[in-house]
Formats: structure tokens, sequence, C-alpha cells
């Protein structure tokens, strides 16, 4: 059994598909992870919680990058232009195949790019990634 003190990592995902986003849940559930969590439909709805500290640190957030209003790729781009926010961890979760968009989202320094179609239908198998991922790197905690 590992002694290192268990550090509460967020998590907020950013999708605009209802049913994914509850697999992620029962996920979270069947794994018995009890990490906070936190749901925005698209981009702006994303930003919104960053900046308004709706998220505690440390997190990672899970984007996807097909959403109305402000898509995935777009999200990204404002992150990194924002000073306070410019060092989140992201994950992007998506069925796009797509070699462009994968190109795009490593630009923004993206922790990893997981198309959703390799994935089991439940998503257990990306919260037990993000779950040895948390326990074993530094996350980016409070500038303040």
């Amino acid at each position: 059994m590992n002694n290192r003190a268990y550090k509460e990592v967020s998590i907020l995902l950013v999708e605009d598909d209802d049913i994914d986003a509850m697999s992620i849940e029962r996920a979270l559930k069947k794994l018995r992870l009890a990490n906070p969590y936190y749901r925005a439909v698209d981009g702006v709805e994303g930003l919104a919680i960053l900046r308004n500290q709706g998220v505690g640190r440390p997190f990672i957030i899970l984007l996807d990058l097909n959403m109305p209003r402000m898509n995935g790729l777009e999200m990204l781009v404002e992150l990194r232009k924002d000073p306070k926010l410019t060092d989140s961890v992201v994950f992007v979760l998506t069925t796009s195949n797509d070699d462009q968009d994968r190109a795009q989202a490593y630009k923004e320094h993206i922790a990893g790019y997981i198309v959703k179609s390799k994935l089991d239908s439940d998503f257990t198998e990306l919260l037990q990634l993000l779950d040895h991922y948390w326990r074993l790197v530094e996350l980016p905690v409070d500038h303040n």
C-alpha cells in the first residue's frame, strides 16, 4: 500500500453529450473515486467555471472537441492565453480521430489525446488511467 498522502484532484468535464457525461460519472462511482467532479457543456461555460474559481486546484480537464458556442480547440487557445489558467492539465476526450485536430491540440500543450471509440463504453479504463496519473504526477496548485 502506498503511504503517500492522497491528492484530491478535481475533474472538470467539458462535454456537451449527456450520455458520455453520465458514463463518466458512473465510472467515477464504479471505481469509488470521490474526486470533486464538475461539468460544463461547452468551452464558454468551462472557462467561466475556471475563471470564477469554481474548481479547486489541483484539477484535470477532460475536454471534448466538438461542442456548440466554443469548441474544445477554441477553449484550449483561451486557456493558454490566460495567465491564471495557462498551466491547466488537459486531456482531450473526443470522437475525432483527425490528424489535424490531434496536431492542433498538442500544439496547445495537452497532456493526452484520447479517442472515445478506443475506450470501453463505460469509461472505466480512462478513469483508472487518470487515477494513476494524478497519484504519480505533481500537478499545478493555487497561484496565490
